[in-house]
């Protein structure tokens, strides 16, 4: 192609997207993503709308309510969006902060001290996203009223989203407030489904989550949850006075007794950065003031649990307030080690941040102005002169804890468990290493039960745990043995949710397969030397099938759980039907439930072709030839598999506790509150 063919690229194929309309082109750069996680971020931007109105000590009560239209109603008592005009824009205050990005009351001026809205972004957002949007505002002692369709204000001419829409300019006064009626705001939207995907739906689960940790961090607002159906409205409120030591109990494992008191520490500190003034220019040194607040305590376990909130948004993946905590908490506690006399012998190395941590439970809350953040949806904070602040206040008051007469005895039972938590992080690395130099790529002998594949490296490498040795024939000859490596297991393995770390390491099935894996279990567990890419889990698809996978899929969360975060676990998914017709061209499908089965069968037949009767139900893998083996279960060009997950690790430790752990009750409860949601024609029969 000569230059002068070349098409043109000009002005003209330049797009600038204008106001709201850049959400709804990208509502991913703006609210994180359009699953359901996006959909609850809808809701999280306009209850911290709220919730910081109780920070700043405005509002009293927050109430949330679900509604059966599937619309989110959130009513605070706050001073309620300001009303009058913006003399700049001549919007009034209520349509200038949800139609228009980056505007709002915190970007440093008096409106609030420490929020957790930063960028103005957060309601115009929702706004954009949504089908309709009503906003209801108390404020000068008027009810101020307004609507939105898609971020464009306008009337609407009935109660619901689906109600004829008027463009209309402009605030409505609605009335005047009642005698002794409170200021606020109240927010109703509906979402549009359209720039979500499909199955995205609001996780009430999380809604109350959301709720619960709230309550705790601002313990002078009482949230209040209602959830109304056709019928009823259910209504749970949150209410922590206590504060942060209400949350570490109720974060701490069930079960774990506490080997030292709730600690609480509060301070406060300066830190300097450079930061834009309120003309927009960038000045240097600014100083800023931070609050601090955690509480933390430690138990018999060796679970951990660190949650990190800043002006009361979750940081999931933390930030520098963790790593504050993390070296002033390590400093000041190797340096009480080391002053007590009997805990370290002669040559014994000072425990490191994991022996701290070990059977932990700690909340990190920090307040401060315009925090920083890695990403509109504030998941890790990076404002980094907040790192030296809280350090010196953990480790000021870690120090006084460990000296102070009347707490001296209980920090020194503390001290003995994380000594006693090094020793064992080294004797399990002294094990580790002496079974590395000891590996199958240099000859040490597997479990004789194993048929292993050819290829070292773990690009293509799969290994297949087996239900049962009557499957094991079909495989071996199914398999692929460059890549495809098989492991046996004789009945079900032991519940390692309930069982002891000791019991766990005696079992033989457990062991061989962290023998076979070869990166050892537990805090020492290492992903980066196990044999294998991927681990398949391939039961029957039966009931017992069924709770052998979920038996495994326990082991691995518990004690290998790298390999489920970096999603290299899966479960297979044989079929449960083989349908053959007759004639001269005859078929072949596999089906995987009673209901899918009955839907072919009358496809084929509605077709004119004649299905074989009775149609076979496999009992079992080991009843599959090693060509039907392949084809459904084991060939990576055909097969379906489930790659297990831990998008929500509190949601599935919590299930796993529940559904797997030592008390009785709480499933038994469950599995009878549960009862009348089984859709009975799903059940194989």
């Amino acid at each position: 192609m000569t230059a002068s063919a070349e098409p043109l690229y000009g002005a003209d194929d330049l797009t600038h997207l204008e106001g709201l309309e850049a959400v709804r082109k990208r509502p991913g750069m703006y609210i994180g993503s359009t699953d359901s996680r996006g959909i609850n971020h809808l809701f999280t931007e306009i209850v911290d709308n709220s919730t910081d109105e109780g920070v700043a000590g405005y509002a009293s009560r927050i109430v949330v309510t679900l509604h059966a239209d599937g619309s989110v109603q959130v009513d605070d008592d706050g001073r309620g969006i300001p009303t009058d005009k913006h003399a700049k824009s001549g919007l009034s205050g209520v349509e200038l902060v949800l139609t228009k990005l980056h505007a709002g009351g915190k970007f440093g001026g008096s409106g609030y001290k420490t929020s957790g809205g930063l960028h103005g972004v957060g309601a115009s957002a929702v706004n954009a996203l949504s089908h309709r949007f009503d906003v209801t505002v108390r404020y000068g002692g008027k009810v101020h009223e307004m609507s939105f369709a898609h971020g464009v204000p306008g009337v609407f001419d009935g109660p619901s989203a689906k109600a004829k829409f008027t463009p209309q300019p402009g605030l409505r006064i609605a009335g005047k407030m009642k005698r002794g009626e409170r200021t606020g705001t109240s927010i109703r939207y509906w979402h549009d489904a359209r720039y979500f995907e499909k199955t995205a739906k609001l996780d009430i689960e999380a809604v109350r989550a959301k709720l619960r940790n709230t309550a705790f961090l601002v313990p002078g607002v009482t949230y209040v949850l209602r959830t109304a159906s056709e019928d009823t409205i259910g209504e749970e409120t949150f209410h922590f006075p206590n504060g942060l030591r209400e949350m570490v109990d109720f974060l701490a494992p069930a079960g774990d007794k506490a080997v030292s008191d709730t600690l609480l520490i509060t301070g406060e500190g300066t830190y300097k950065e450079n930061a834009a003034d309120a003309n927009g220019v960038m000045k240097s040194n600014v100083e800023r003031r931070a609050e601090i607040e955690v509480a933390l305590r430690w138990g018999t376990g060796y679970e951990r649990t660190v949650e990190c909130f800043t002006n009361t948004i979750r940081n999931v993946h933390g930030g520098t307030h963790r790593r504050g905590f993390e070296r002033g908490a390590v400093k000041a506690l190797q340096e009480a080690i080391s002053k007590t006399r009997g805990l370290l012998k002669a040559k014994e190395d000072l425990p490191v941040l994991d022996d701290v941590l070990e059977g932990m439970t700690a909340v990190i809350h920090v307040r401060l102005p315009e925090p920083q953040f890695t990403s509109q949806t504030k998941d890790e904070l990076s404002t980094a002169g907040i790192t030296r602040v809280i350090q010196g206040v953990v480790e000021k008051r870690l120090k006084a804890w460990t000296e102070d007469r009347k707490t001296k005895s209980e920090a020194k039972v503390v001290l003995q468990k994380i000594v006693d938590a090094g020793r064992v992080r080294i004797a399990q690395k002294h094990q580790k290493d002496a079974a590395r130099r000891k590996t199958a790529l240099e000859g040490a002998a597997m479990p004789p039960k194993l048929v292993d594949c050819r290829t070292t490296g773990i690009s293509r490498s799969e290994l297949f745990l087996v239900e049962g040795d009557s499957a094991l024939g079909s495989a071996r000859m199914a398999r692929v043995s460059e890549y495809q490596a098989l492991l046996p297991l004789r009945g079900k393995v032991l519940n390692v949710q309930k069982a002891s770390l000791g019991d766990t390491l005696k079992n033989a099935e457990i062991a061989s397969i962290v023998q076979v894996l070869g990166a050892g279990s537990g805090r020492t567990f290492d992903l980066s030397t196990m044999r294998y890419g991927r681990v398949i889990i391939m039961a029957d698809a039966d009931v017992d099938g069924s709770h052998i996978r979920t038996l495994l899929i326990t082991l691995f969360a518990k004690y290998m759980r790298p390999v489920i975060e970096d999603g290299r676990l899966y479960a297979a998914m044989p079929p449960l039907h083989k349908i053959l017709t007759k004639g001269r061209n005859p078929e072949t499908h596999f089906t995987f439930t009673q209901r899918e089965m009955e839907a072919k069968v009358t496809e084929l037949e509605q077709a004119g072709k004649q299905v074989v009767k009775p149609v076979p139900r496999f009992k079992g893998l080991g009843e599959m030839d090693a060509e039907e083996l392949w084809e459904t279960t084991m060939n990576p060009a055909t097969r379906s598999v489930r790659r297990i997950t831990l998008d929500d690790v509190e949601a599935a430790e919590s299930a796993l506790e529940l559904l797997m752990g030592e008390k009785v009750e709480p499933r038994r409860n469950w599995l009878v509150a549960s009862a009348a949601r089984v859709d009975q024609a799903a059940i194989d029969i």
